[in-house]
């Protein structure tokens, strides 16, 4: 995957999530596939990009839910895996 393709499928999933990343960006990252800041940028590692599309959908996922909800909580893991049921 391209990263330009990553950055569409991130603003594609947050459409459906009703989430609003501030800024998408793909870099180096050592010990993390993504991020996600208290200011709504996330962070995908490059890494990712050679990795399968379910496990790619399941990071991106994963940070969008952090743009509503900031922790790993009960909530959290039950809207996780909602989504990844439906999209």
């Amino acid at each position: 995957m391209k990263p330009e393709e990553l950055k569409a499928l991130v603003y594609q999933l947050a459409e459906s999530m009703g989430a609003s990343p501030k800024e998408v960006q793909v870099r180096d990252m050592k010990h993390k596939w993504a991020s996600c800041s208290a200011k709504g940028r996330l962070t995908f590692s490059r890494d990712l990009l050679s990795q399968d599309f379910g496990f790619i959908k399941e990071v991106v996922l994963h940070e969008l839910l952090h743009l509503k909800i900031p922790n790993h909580g009960k909530l959290f893991k039950l809207l996780l895996k909602s989504y990844k049921e439906t999209l």
